[in-house]
């Protein structure tokens, strides 16, 4: 089971630039909105991108997707950790949870 991580590290980690932050939604869903700097990469799209968007399998990585019913943040967490990704977390309660709590959010 992939480690959690709770907003405000997660907010910690972004402001300092120490973290990878993966959208699992992707596709329209990144263009609406996504944490600041997240990159896309949806469940379907793992093997075929993670060693190009990801080539540090020691830097720390964190998936989130849309609220704690979405299966997809620990879908390629699950994976990413199966390639050989040591340090993957997951925000569990999503991009709903950073956005009612009032944090900015990007668009593409």
């Amino acid at each position: 089971m992939t480690a959690l991580i709770t907003r405000g590290d997660l907010q910690d980690a972004i402001a300092a630039g120490h973290v990878t932050v993966l959208d699992a939604l992707g596709g329209e869903y990144y263009a609406q909105q996504h944490l600041p700097g997240a990159l896309p990469l949806a469940p379907g799209d793992v093997d075929a991108q993670a060693a190009a968007l990801l080539p540090d399998r020691g830097a720390a990585i964190v998936t989130y997707c849309s609220n704690t019913a979405c299966p997809n943040s620990g879908q390629v967490a699950d994976r990413l950790t199966a390639l050989g990704y040591t340090d993957v977390r997951k925000y569990r309660e999503g991009i709903q949870d950073w956005v009612e709590a009032g944090l900015p959010v990007e668009t593409a």
